[in-house]
């Protein structure tokens, strides 16, 4: 009997494996999935094929990304491997046996998981945390029909406040506090701060990016690789 593919390297969200979730972020030793890079394509899509069976999910979604704030909710009805070419930044479903992915360097993977079995994944660099992609997802949840008071989110690795120096117009955006010079923002802390009334708990994990380019993919730190933030249910 063939043996289970493992799991890529990776920081796994604590505590959603309680609500039936697994989550978690990979690291740079699991390779980059960055469709649009440098590398061979063939390499990053079987890293993709991969991870679709590793995780052993009947649907793995993704998306073009566009730091924007548009949300797929996906309710089954097809099976492999879906890329969404239109362009969305976050993921939302109910249906067992689904998987959500999104592609990091730097940006926020925000993970939320619901006690009635939803779940998602969104990407939130600095003109996501402003569009308020979060508590959009949050109230899209409450839309379908679920308790959002209820709801975990955990904030993944991502750059810190100290290694995120941004101009007066993007400090604005994010922070609505006007300043004359550029300046370090914390966008996990901007997120939990917009959301953490709505919800029943926030987590933030302690990994930098930047910090820790030798774990992670970090823009900043100039790499053109992408790790990916994966939530499955079931």
């Amino acid at each position: 009997m063939s043996q289970p593919t493992p799991l890529p390297p990776s920081e796994v969200v604590p505590g959603f494996d309680a609500l039936g979730v697994t989550a978690f972020t990979t690291t740079r030793q699991a390779g980059s999935f960055n469709l649009g890079g440098h590398e061979p394509a063939g390499e990053v899509y079987a890293r993709w094929i991969g991870l679709a069976g590793a995780l052993g999910a009947a649907r793995l979604a993704c998306a073009h990304q566009v730091h924007g704030d548009r949300i797929l909710v996906h309710d089954g009805g097809w099976s492999g491997w879906l890329r969404d070419a239109v362009g969305a930044d976050g993921h939302l479903s109910a249906m067992a046996g689904t998987a959500m992915a999104v592609t990091l360097a730097d940006c926020v993977p925000v993970f939320l998981a619901h006690p009635d079995g939803l779940a998602g994944v969104l990407h939130s660099g600095w003109k996501g945390t402003a569009a308020g992609i979060t508590r959009q997802a949050i109230d899209r949840v409450a839309a379908l029909g679920y308790d959002a008071r209820a709801v975990r989110v955990h904030l993944g690795p991502a750059i810190c406040g100290a290694c995120y120096e941004v101009g007066p117009e993007v400090h604005f955006a994010v922070s609505g506090a006007r300043v004359a010079s550029p300046r370090p923002i914390d966008l996990r802390a901007a997120i939990a701060n917009s959301v953490r009334d709505l919800v029943a708990a926030i987590s933030i994990s302690d990994w930098c990016t930047r910090c820790h380019n030798d774990r992670f993919y970090s823009h900043r730190g100039g790499d053109a690789g992408r790790q990916v933030g994966v939530i499955r249910i079931g």
